[in-house]
C-alpha cells in the first residue's frame, strides 16, 4: 500500500489505543497489504485476553474500515 494509506491506518490506530491501553494491552501496526489487508500485533494484556478476537474485530477492524477507505480486513499476527 502506498505510505499515505499506511499514515491513516496509524492514524486510526491511534484513536483506539487509548481504550487498549486502558485494559494494558497495545497494538503495533506490521504491514499494509495491496489487498487492503492490515496486519496487527496484540501486545501486552491483548496478547493472552479470550476477548483479543472480540477486540480485533469489534475495535480494531471496524475503527480501520469506517476510517481508511479500502482497507477490507485486519488480521492479528504473532
Amino acid at each position: 500500500m502506498n505510505d499515505a494509506m499506511q499514515q491513516k491506518v496509524k492514524q486510526a490506530l491511534e484513536t483506539i489505543r487509548p481504550y487498549l491501553k486502558a485494559d494494558g494491552g497495545d497494538v503495533e501496526l506490521v504491514k499494509v497489504s495491496e489487498e487492503g489487508i492490515v496486519e496487527v500485533k496484540l501486545t501486552g494484556a491483548c496478547t493472552d485476553c479470550p476477548m483479543s478476537q472480540m477486540t480485533l474485530r469489534a475495535g480494531v477492524e471496524r475503527a480501520l474500515i469506517r476510517e481508511v477507505p479500502g482497507i477490507r480486513r485486519v488480521e492479528a499476527v504473532s
